[in-house]
């Protein structure tokens, strides 16, 4: 066997990673590959009926950039890897993850100019409930309060969850705490995931939480149109 200057086996060991990235890299990209993982099994299952199916894991669990990717894709992933394979993986139903608001932003801009238009001009469903909240309003508290709240502190289920009570969308509960109609989440008693479906716009709008110096209000018609709260929300 000839002899292999150092400097050959150096390149052929950069050269082997770079193409076993170059393929495995991507593939770990695929939501089928996170569906491997029978702890993310069902988050999968909920992707893929979701209005979110054609997104992919990454796009919204892994920031853009360099930091983000190694945080978020690298560490985080091989983090997860290394728990499923030596350790004992988090139930499904106590799931937690976070998703940064500048990646919803990055599709869904256009949200924060939602109650700054005249209501005919709402898109479908949100027009269908009159709701009109300002989401700019919510996204600038969220960042003075320092809390870590952001789109996904009202939308956490939009994508691994399913409408409630035959709603046609996923919202936030808001509402549903004065319903007549009790919801009750699939998830088990004590479970993060159950506490995630109950939490509604009341924890905050509870008649007794102050933002600036003011106690935000409970009533229904500071979100929504008078006239639509009893045509569509307590029907």
């Amino acid at each position: 066997m000839g002899w292999i200057p150092k400097g050959g086996v150096i390149l052929g060991v950069a050269v082997g990673a770079a193409l076993l990235g170059g393929i495995a890299l991507p593939l770990t990209d695929h939501p089928k590959f996170c569906a491997s993982c029978h702890t993310i099994a069902p988050s999968y299952e909920s992707w893929v009926k979701s209005s979110h199916k054609e997104v992919t894991c990454v796009a919204c669990h892994v920031r853009p950039g360099v930091e983000g990717w190694l945080h978020d894709k690298a560490w985080a992933g091989t983090k997860d890897v290394a728990i499923y394979l030596f350790g004992h993986p988090t139930d499904p139903h106590n799931l937690q993850t976070s998703v940064s608001s500048d990646v919803c932003l990055s599709c869904h801009r256009n949200i924060l100019r939602v109650s700054e238009v005249a209501p005919r001009d709402l898109p479908p469903p949100v027009k269908d409930v009159g709701l009109i909240m300002s989401h700019r309003k919510h996204m600038e508290a969220f960042g003075k309060r320092g809390q870590g709240e952001g789109c996904t502190t009202c939308h956490a289920r939009v994508v691994h969850g399913e409408p409630i009570k035959g709603y046609p969308i996923v919202l936030p509960r808001g509402h549903v705490s004065a319903d007549s109609q009790p919801h009750v989440p699939a998830h088990p008693e004590g479970t993060k995931l159950r506490a995630s479906a109950l939490n509604d716009c009341f924890r905050c709008h509870d008649g007794k939480t102050e933002y600036q110096h003011k106690v935000l209000s409970r009533k229904c018609d500071t979100c929504h149109l008078p006239e639509k709260i009893s045509q569509s929300l307590f029907e």
